[in-house]
Order: C-alpha cells, then structure tokens, then sequence
C-alpha cells in the first residue's frame, strides 16, 4: 500500500514538473544567461530581479528574493544551478506556510465548502475533481448548481455528477441561487450527506451584484446552519497572471475565502504568480491544477512546488515530506 502510494506520489511530482515547464524554461534559461561565468554584483541582482518580475513573482517578492540571494553570495563567482538551488529554497521557506491540505470537520454533517471565482478559472471542474477525490476518501459528497444564471455551468456539473456518481442539485436558468443552496443544505442534512460542494457564478463586471449574491447565499446557508460554509475555496487560473491579485482582493472583500485552488499551472509561463499570490495574501494554498484529467487536482507541496519552478529534481526531503494540514476524513 505504501510503494503503490509512494508511486502516485511520484508520478503527481513529475506531472507537475511537467507541467510547470514554461515557468521553469523562462527562469532557467534567463538565469544561465546572466550568471554564466560571472560574479553577483549590482547588475546582476538587477537583472535577477527583473527576470523573477517577468515570471509573475512580482515586484516586492522579486526584490526580496533578489536581496536574499545577494546578502549571501555578493561579490562571489556563483553558478546558475547555485543560484536555482538557492531561489528554490528562498521560495519554498515562502510557501511552506500556506501549504495546507483543505481541512474536513466530521462533525458538520455536510461540511459546506462554498467554491467562488470567476468564470472560467475552472471552478465546476474543480468541483468535480474534489468530489472524485472526497468520495475516494469513503465520504458521501452532494453537488449543487448555485451558478444559475449560465445553462452550461449546469450542464457541466451535472455531467461531472454522473462522472463521479454523485447527485446533483439543479433548477432552471435565472433560478434563485440562495434558494437553491438552502435546499441543498436541507437535503444534505436530511440524508447524512458528509460533503456539500457548491458551485457559484462569478462574474467581476457587476461586482456589486455577484457580492450580495454570494451573501445572500451564506445568509440562507447559515438560517440552517450558523457556521456555513465550512469552507470557501476561491478558484484561480494561473494565466491570467498578476490579475489573480485583485481576484483575490474583490472576492475576500465580497465572503471569507479560506483557501485557494490555483488552475491551469500547465499552460502558462506564468507560475510564478502563486509565489506572489502567498507572499502578499498568506492564504492557505489547499490544491493546485496542472491538467484536465480527474486525478490532476492535487494538494500543495511547497517543496515540489518551488523546485519544479526551477527546474530542479525533486530531493529526498521532498518526497518524504507531506503537506501540512488535515487529510479529509
């Protein structure tokens, strides 16, 4: 049972390496060109900077790596795999923090995990994983549509509820969404349901309507059950970049985000945002996304995580090291 689970841990880290392959070829080949052969002085903690700034690290998490580096190693002869090897540990020290498996409370008879962003972050798709991954655990999951202004999103859970086996909650286009979860909290409870995943519409254009529909929806959970949702989960993509930022500040202004799943890490050069995204916000990073396949949701292993962004092999400690937080169930 442990080499089988060892081997899926294997095959995830190197899917992530893979999959973080755009972001890592951009800092590897930028930082070989500017230290091959060549002491860290001024110009090249400038360029370092600047190079950490064009991979999404961001301009405070850039310098404060940069300036790391340089109280160490300045004015020294320093090799390109140093200099990756030490960025890799400078960001990991970042992330350890956040690293955090999305946590389950038994005792909530279903724990409410509300998931918001906007769309097309990947936030029915992440539903759907999650509910693979929580009914794999041996718990009961139920899954509700809230995101009733968009036909498809409907569609698509509902497809994702005969992909996993598990029932989906639905009504009509332009149905209240508040409506609808209340009766979704009442039938999870009424049946003992364990899990209750809630999908949302999201839409930035119209903040001010998305904010009182996401609180009009934790105001009809919470005449059930005061502490609903257990959980908020906010659904980012990594592409959009330094954007995610501002994700994060409108949708924890609108509820109280616990946790963010970040997407779509294998198709971008742009990785460099979760590092970002943790240093500035300190949210728990419950799980990250580096494909369309059902078992491509992963929970956050900072280690993995910041070596595979510099294209670095992933060391013992790495391997033998497990997320912090709890394991559902």
């Amino acid at each position: 049972m442990r080499e089988a689970q060892t081997a899926t841990e294997s095959g995830w880290r190197g899917r992530l390496k893979v999959g973080l392959n755009r972001s890592s070829t951009r800092l590897t080949q930028g930082i070989t060109k500017i230290f091959a052969s060549r002491r860290l002085d001024d110009a090249a903690i400038e360029e370092l900077e600047e190079l950490l700034i064009t991979a999404d690290l961001g301009p405070a998490t850039a310098a404060k790596l940069a300036g790391s580096l340089a109280k160490r190693r300045f004015d020294k002869e320093v090799t390109p795999q140093a200099v990756r090897e030490s960025l890799a540990a400078d960001i990991q020290a970042i992330l350890e923090p956040v690293a955090q498996r999305l946590a389950f409370d038994p005792s909530a008879k279903p724990h409410v995990i509300l998931v918001v962003g906007v769309n097309g972050t990947g936030k029915t798709t992440t539903i759907g994983k999650l509910a693979k991954q929580f009914g794999d655990e041996g718990l009961t999951v139920l899954l509700a549509a809230c995101d009733t202004f968009r036909a498809a999103a409907v569609d698509q859970l509902r497809a994702w509820g005969e992909r996993t086996g598990w029932p989906v909650i639905a009504r009509g286009p332009g149905a209240d969404a508040a409506g609808l979860a209340y009766d979704a909290l009442e039938a999870a409870r009424r049946q003992g349901t364990e899990v209750l995943l809630i999908d949302t519409a999201g839409r930035l254009h119209n903040k001010a309507h998305m904010m009182a529909e996401l609180q009009k929806i934790i105001r009809a959970m919470r005449k059930l059950d005061p502490r609903a949702p257990h959980s908020c989960l906010l659904v980012l993509d990594a592409t959009t970049g330094q954007n995610a930022h501002a994700q994060v500040e409108i949708f924890h202004e609108m509820t109280q985000v616990t946790g963010l799943v970040v997407t779509k890490l294998d198709g971008t050069a742009r990785g460099g945002v979760l590092v970002a995204l943790a240093e500035r916000f300190r949210l728990p990073v419950n799980a990250i996304g580096v494909g369309e396949g059902i078992d491509d949701l992963r929970p956050f292993e900072a280690a993995a995580f910041a070596r595979s962004l510099m294209g670095l092999e992933a060391s013992a400690a790495t391997s033998s090291r497990q997320p912090q937080g709890e394991r559902p169930g």
